[in-house]
């Protein structure tokens, strides 16, 4: 039989109680901020749900009602400039941080008024969740995205479990800053089943980063309780996974709360792994809206009443008179004070008409400014003098995977806010295919491998460039972006619009095409289709070392996410750049005129283009001439539809070679726009040649036969200039 023996533990996991000794170490004056803060929110989110069943609120309203001491009991223990990141239900997160960020440090809540500061943030939370512009979204994000980097809040987050690699990217930002400030993430225990939850904890841990996780284990995920998600009884034992403490707390309670926030936060400070704490806690109503779990019928009435037993709005004040903190007259007035507050927040936002409740017009957004915030102004390119390879003298020969690493090194060299991220980049010397040569040895801290983890590592870098640093991110194949597909589109390519544009996103991914190279279905994608269907991703597509270069600079200097696609087909290829300057620039949005014709406009990019160009000067014997454009950016906003118009005004047809799948091709796109704005012009429907419309195979007879081929681009070509198409 076999010999069983125990392991050797070692994990830090906890319950904590408070006791009769905590409460007589407390100070007044901070118990009753957060009993101001406490009664704050909850006539907050009291209010929010009379003004939905008035129909002032288009959308959902996550009411925190019940949770609120999780919040309060966390800003009492952080600094008001530590960071928080929240998920849908964050109204409580957010007021509780505005408002420990603008109280002054010698306000007394008994005897000074509400500052300005205060009730302005109040106003403004209200203001967001009513859709309006002076939301601190601009009324985009309502109730479930909220953004205010000013007091500290990241980001709250409509998508579960989505903004917990968003705050750990932070946190790796306050450690590579050296900064002492800490990030707090607070998610439900439904975010617990969540893949990015274990990625980003394990990178957390892995690197020891300053940031706390808080579980609100409020028992359900909508309807569904944890014992019917869990095989274990306490979240928090998935601190033992990765290294940290963990703690289990009366979420109900906010000195408890308090009290747990202040351990972890004195450890973070000092350096020490991070924690989670699973706060125990219930939300009083249903998932969204004013109506008990038990209407719906998941939950007992008997269950809400042993809970509402625990309201944290009663017994908190409740235990405060108990230890003489808090007088009656006292906690009558702080109620009162708060009802005001609240008041004038609503009155802020509406007003009355014949009797009825209304919004202010005069607070809707303008609908001229739909589009406003996509995309960063432009600003940061004022100063910049764009070039092209007729510009400047080209005296240096060198491969393009060599123009990659140099010009990523240049960037690590001259901005120490810049580094890169991903699997593999650290080893081999220089990445799996010598993309980063040389720059681990030169850069060992800022060239960061990472494991297999493409959703944890790409939120965190989000994270990290929201808080002001400028990620280079590796994905090693395209398919590999699917994995991390919520945190690359619903996040990376939204955020910046969704918290009204007052965000910015420098943030750079590369991803190389092996397409050709026999990897087959899974690693043989084209990501340029995919990436376009979200507008707020830029995406270029160089070519040559010079465009390489040039390009990069620019998707650097962006303040937009900017997708970098690479071909594996390319690497090896040379080309020429000047040997004394990589400061030089390519306007992104700018396409390029390769070969001179009248008969023919044939748009390309990346291993098509020498495919193209090679076409065009072989049938230019036949006598039919091509104009070959290298399209170079890609995304919907910046394809370089004047240098298309110029030339089909001239050539009056039109092919579109990609390699890409039909079904996954942005020629479609692109075919329906020249249609579009160039009928006139068009004596034929665009034609396009793109690869067959399967997973690419892993035979190499067969991928070719997938792929456009010389001679299938010169039939093409031919049959399009003759009208024969």
């Amino acid at each position: 039989m076999a010999n069983l023996k125990n392991i050797d533990v070692d994990f830090d996991l906890k319950r904590l109680k408070v006791t009769s000794e905590d409460w007589e170490k407390q100070d007044k004056r901070t118990l009753l901020l957060m009993l101001q803060q406490l009664y704050l929110v909850r006539a907050f989110e009291t209010k929010a749900l009379e003004l939905k069943k008035q129909d002032l609120i288009h959308g959902p309203v996550h009411s925190s009602i019940g949770q609120e001491a999780v919040a309060v009991g966390t800003m009492s223990a952080i600094r008001p400039t530590d960071l928080i990141g929240g998920t849908h239900r964050a109204h409580h997160q957010f007021l509780a941080k505005a408002l420990a960020y603008y109280t002054p440090a010698d306000y007394n809540p008994l005897t000074d008024q509400i500052t300005p500061e205060m009730q302005q943030a109040i106003n403004t939370l209200l203001a967001e969740i009513m859709g309006l512009s002076p939301g601190c979204c601009s009324g985009r994000g309502g109730s479930m995205h909220l953004s205010d980097l000013e007091i500290g809040v990241l980001g709250t987050d409509a998508i579960v479990a989505g903004g917990i690699p968003i705050a750990t990217g932070a946190a790796w930002a306050q450690r590579y800053k050296q900064s002492d400030r800490l990030v707090v993430s607070f998610f439900g225990d439904g975010a617990v089943n969540q893949g990015v939850f274990h990625e980003a904890l394990n990178l957390a841990g892995l690197w020891k980063l300053p940031i706390v996780y808080i579980i609100e284990n409020n028992l359900y995920a909508v309807a569904t309780n944890v014992k019917e998600a869990f095989p274990i009884n306490n979240l928090s034992l998935h601190a033992v996974s990765y290294g940290m403490k963990g703690r289990i707390v009366d979420g109900m309670d906010p000195l408890a709360v308090k009290i747990a926030m202040e351990e972890a936060a004195q450890d973070l400070r000092k350096g020490n792994a991070p924690c989670l704490i699973e706060a125990m806690t219930y939300r009083f109503f249903h998932h969204g809206g004013s109506m008990p779990g038990s209407y719906f019928g998941y939950r007992e009435t008997n269950e809400e009443g042993e809970w509402r037993k625990k309201d944290p709005a009663e017994d908190f004040p409740r235990k405060m008179k108990q230890f003489g903190f808090l007088t009656q007259e006292e906690d009558s007035y702080l109620k009162r004070d708060v009802e005001e507050t609240i008041q004038k927040a609503v009155n802020y936002c509406t007003e009355k008409s014949s009797g009825t409740q209304r919004i202010k017009t005069i607070l809707l957004p303008n609908p001229e400014s739909l589009t406003d915030g996509l995309h960063s102004e432009g600003k940061e390119f004022s100063e910049i003098k764009f070039i092209e390879a007729e510009d400047v003298r080209l005296d240096k020969q060198m491969k393009y995977v060599e123009a990659i690493a140099e010009i990523t090194g240049h960037w690590l060299e001259k901005d120490p806010n810049v580094f890169v991220i991903g699997e593999e980049v650290g080893h081999f010397g220089g990445g799996a295919y010598q993309a980063t040569k040389g720059l681990p040895q030169k850069y060992p801290d800022r060239i960061i491998n990472t494991p297999i983890s493409e959703a944890g590592f790409s939120g965190l870098a989000l994270g990290a460039a929201i808080c002001g640093l400028k990620p280079v991110v590796e994905i090693m194949f395209p398919d590999f972006v699917l994995p991390a597909a919520d945190q690359i589109f619903n996040h990376i390519g939204k955020l910046r619009y969704i918290y009204g544009g007052k965000l910015d996103i420098p943030l750079v991914m590369r991803t190389r095409i092996a397409i050709g190279c026999g990897y087959g279905g899974q690693h043989s994608m084209d990501p340029v289709a995919l990436f376009a269907l979200f507008s707020g991703w830029r995406i270029v597509a160089p070519t040559t070392p010079f465009d390489y270069i040039g390009l990069f600079n620019s998707a650097m200097q962006s303040k937009d996410p900017v997708l970098i696609v690479e071909h594996h087909e390319l690497y090896n290829r040379t080309g020429l750049v000047p040997a004394d300057n990589y400061d030089y620039y390519i306007q992104m949005g700018k396409a390029k005129k390769l070969t001179e014709g009248n008969d023919v406009t044939v748009l390309a990019y990346s291993s098509t283009v020498p495919l193209a160009t090679q076409t065009a000067h072989e049938i230019a014997e036949e006598g039919i001439g091509v104009e070959v454009i290298d399209l170079r950016s890609l995304d919907f906003a910046s394809i370089d539809y004047e240098t298309i118009g110029d030339s089909l005004s001239k050539t009056n047809t039109l092919v579109i070679v990609e390699q890409a799948p039909r079904s996954n091709s942005i020629g479609a796109t692109i075919a329906h726009e020249c249609e579009s704005r160039f009928f006139d012009y068009l004596d034929s429907p665009p034609a396009r040649l793109t690869g067959a419309d399967i997973p690419n195979p892993v035979s190499k007879v067969l991928e070719s036969a997938a792929l456009p081929s010389l001679e299938r681009t010169r039939d093409i070509i031919r049959s399009v200039a003759r009208r024969e198409l």
